[in-house]
């Protein structure tokens, strides 16, 4: 009786699953019109918080985002801080997130994560972000943008940081050409991010403070 009851209260202290944390991003292309849906994509297996560029806000409905994710912009990244010791945003949502996703990638910050520039809250995470955590990136951009020299380097420099990409695909484009460069959908983006996820052992995460 004694071990049985020992058994009991060991189940009983074990800590509770939790949701994987995942940081959703949004950098300046048309698709981030698509980020709301994103974000619904992911809230009902995640944790979420978001982080959007500020070109992003030209496409992207705020409104369109659920109300249980706390979107964070430039203009938070220092507006809590006033001395040191205080909580610097960009390190906090990296300490904060098991896994991070950028939907859209545009070709700019594409080009700037590749040459290490951390001039915004969101290239600042990635600039500070630990590597043993996946990272993903969706890109989105004119075909001819995809398809130039650059791109190339620069998705050698991400592969290189263990950045995993989620390649674009054919499509007509918010431009009118036809070709190579659109994001995929959302709901794919969140089904490979998923997989990856659960493929790794983490059906859910162990306990652990928020």
């Amino acid at each position: 009786m004694e071990n049985g009851k020992r058994d009991r209260d060991d189940m009983e202290v074990q800590p509770s699953p939790r949701k994987p944390r995942v940081l959703l991003a949004a950098s300046g292309s048309v698709a981030a019109i698509k980020f709301g849906n994103l974000c619904h994509c992911f809230t009902e297996w995640a944790e979420v918080r978001a982080v959007v560029s500020k070109s992003s806000l030209h496409f992207l409905d705020k409104l369109s985002l659920p109300p249980e994710v706390t979107l964070y912009t430039d203009e938070e990244e220092w507006s809590s801080w006033n001395k040191i010791g205080d909580p610097v945003l960009h390190i906090e949502l990296r300490r904060w997130a098991d896994v991070m996703v950028i939907a859209p990638l545009s070709a700019n910050t594409l080009a700037k994560i590749a040459g290490g520039m951390c001039d915004n809250l969101l290239t600042c995470i990635i600039r500070a972000w630990d590597y043993s955590k996946p990272l993903f990136v969706a890109p989105a951009m004119n075909t001819l943008m995809w398809n130039n020299p650059f791109t190339e380097r620069h998705l050698l420099s991400l592969d290189e940081l263990g950045i995993t990409l989620i390649p674009p695909i054919k499509k007509r484009l918010a431009c009118g050409d036809y070709g190579n460069g659109a994001m995929v959908e959302p709901s794919l983006i969140y089904s490979t991010v998923r997989l990856f996820w659960e493929s790794q052992g983490h059906q859910q995460s162990g306990g652990g403070t928020s």
